[in-house]
């Protein structure tokens, strides 16, 4: 299964919908397909310019190393070493906090990762999870 744009989409609608329902900072959303390629993206009105980086950075790490950026940053605590040189590793883009939450497939393959920026990051959390669920999609967070 691969991650289409009419569910890209959707996830970023939603997301979106949830930041503004909310009342959350201006949001920057990315969905990348199991590659690490993005699908979509969309950067709310208000939201810094750079907000494409560092939403890309979450769900790219998330992608890449098949974990959520929870649990990156969990790692990046516990093992600092690792996660600087998984970043030299992969050119400085992987940014490891909450906010890059994976996309599995109902048998619990990877087909994708969204990346949420913009708040806190618990609350880019709270909105990614609420776009992938409007896509009928299962998220790892």
């Amino acid at each position: 299964m691969t991650i289409s744009l009419k569910s890209a989409q959707t996830i970023i609608d939603a997301s979106l919908a949830k930041g503004r329902e909310m009342n959350f900072k201006p949001l920057s959303v990315v969905v990348l397909d199991a590659g690490g390629h993005a699908q979509a993206f969309a950067r709310e009105d208000g939201a810094a310019p750079g907000r494409f980086a560092i939403a890309h950075g979450k769900a790219y790490g998330a992608v890449m190393l098949g974990m959520p950026g929870s649990a990156q940053m969990a790692r990046a605590e516990a093992q600092p070493y690792f996660m600087a040189a998984v970043n030299g590793v992969y050119g400085g883009q992987v940014i490891p906090v909450p906010g890059g939450v994976l996309l599995r497939d109902d048998s619990g393959a990877v087909i994708g990762a969204v990346g949420v920026t913009g708040d806190t990051s618990d609350n880019d959390v709270v909105a990614a999870l609420a776009g992938i669920a409007a896509a009928g999609l299962t998220g790892e967070s």
